[in-house]
């Protein structure tokens, strides 16, 4: 399919890819994007729409998006891989302003106890609001070149202690009674569960210094949980930290946060878009089921916006794109930062530039000033070549550079 728009920019019904090509040889169209292949009526036209329906199948990792017309046409398919590395980066870039600050010895006022943006009311984290802008950016994108008329967002609100403990369903009482329940804090409770004896000798070192120790380090992503935590005589520690004695097990930190950020996620998405309407995951597997559909994103997101009725698919390509930063924002390397990197262009090729390889498509995931750039797909894959084998960068103009298409495979549709 092609998507359409309107002398005036408003979204019209997407026709066949042999139609575009007979109003862009006349001269009655001009191309505007060609990742979606999108359209422009140069005259004046009819503004005569059917209505399409909008799914969103909302995620804190990757979501899917599909638009599906009155008719049950799926005119559209993608799926998004939001960002999940922000938090690591802001603090790799707080590490090195830190120790810049201890190499440049002049005194200078910490910045950090006169920010207003991190003290005002209503503030999300970075991470957060990037995850939330990805999914309004996709809803933006599909109502500019489709004509929706209908908006439906599959959302989920997880109960973070009832997946801890399920067993608080039956008794609502345990919502008040935590595993510290009674001690004054986690390494109290983990000395009680151990009868204050040491775990790997049992108490025969004849040790009486004991001590609480993480089983996955947390410089390694362990968890602050009980379920992390043992305890040791001071001696088996010691041992422990210099690599005498391994321990097993263990648990790493942020297996729930995934849970917790989609709680949000629902939250402001709802207030962002008033007008749309909510599903919820239980009701969207019955559908997808019944419809005799693979367990996709996307599959997901027809499901949510054909609400369980039977789809012909117009489309069979999908639309992959992976949220990027705006830009890098170094700009010096080395220990006294004397060394400038380059940030413009390298032989004619920025930094997540789209470019052909081959017959196949890349992105600039790197560069070097000598001419080799290291190219990645939208899946991750690798490859290193010279620059100057490629071809020039794609002119899309869309906003996000990470967009890649596929071709799925379908049967009995």
């Amino acid at each position: 399919m092609v998507f359409v728009l309107a002398q005036n920019n408003s979204p019209l019904m997407p026709c066949l890819p042999v139609v575009a090509r007979l109003l862009l040889k006349q001269g009655k169209a001009k191309c505007m994007t060609r990742t979606p292949f999108v359209i422009k009526l140069v005259n004046e036209t009819t503004a005569y729409v059917q209505g399409v329906t909008f799914g969103l199948d909302t995620a804190s990792g990757t979501m899917g998006a599909a638009a599906v017309s009155e008719s049950g046409d799926v005119l559209y398919l993608s799926q998004v891989e939001v960002r999940n590395d922000i938090a690591s980066i802001m603090k790799a870039r707080s590490k090195n302003r830190r120790n810049r600050r201890n190499r440049k010895t002049r005194y200078r006022q910490a910045r950090w106890l006169h920010r207003g943006n991190s003290i005002k009311t209503g503030r999300f984290s970075p991470t957060m609001r990037s995850k939330t802008d990805s999914h309004l950016k996709e809803s933006a994108f599909v109502k500019s070149i489709l004509p929706v008329s209908r908006e439906i967002i599959e959302t989920a609100s997880f109960d973070a202690h009832a997946l801890k403990n399920p067993a608080v369903l039956q008794d609502k009482s345990l919502y008040q009674k935590g595993v510290n329940y009674g001690f004054a804090n986690t390494k109290a409770f983990v000395l009680h569960r151990d009868s204050y004896i040491c775990q790997h000798c049992k108490g025969k070192t004849k040790d009486k210094r004991i001590e609480v120790h993480h089983i996955i380090y947390r410089s390694n992503g362990g968890s602050d949980e009980e379920s992390n935590l043992i305890t040791l005589c001071k001696t088996d520690h010691d041992a422990l930290h210099q690599g005498k004695i391994v321990l097993k097990g263990g648990k790493k930190r942020g297996q729930l946060r995934h849970a917790t950020q989609m709680n949000s996620i629902r939250v402001q998405l709802l207030k962002a878009l008033p007008s749309a309407e909510e599903t919820f995951g239980f009701i969207t597997k019955e559908h997808r089921q019944l419809m005799g559909l693979p367990k996709e994103h996307h599959f997901d997101a027809v499901s949510i916006a054909s609400q369980g009725n039977p789809v012909r698919f117009r489309t069979t390509t999908v639309l992959y794109k992976k949220s990027i930063s705006d830009a890098d924002y170094q700009q010096t390397k080395g220990r006294r930062s004397e060394q400038r990197i380059p940030t413009g262009k390298i032989c004619g090729f920025r930094k997540f530039d789209k470019v052909k390889h081959l017959g196949k498509e890349y992105f600039i995931k790197g560069r070097m000033s000598t001419g080799y750039a290291i190219l990645t797909d939208i899946f991750g894959a690798k490859l290193a070549i010279d620059q100057r084998q490629l071809l020039f960068p794609f002119n899309d103009n869309y906003n996000s550079r990470f967009i890649a298409s596929r071709k799925i495979l379908l049967s009995g549709f």
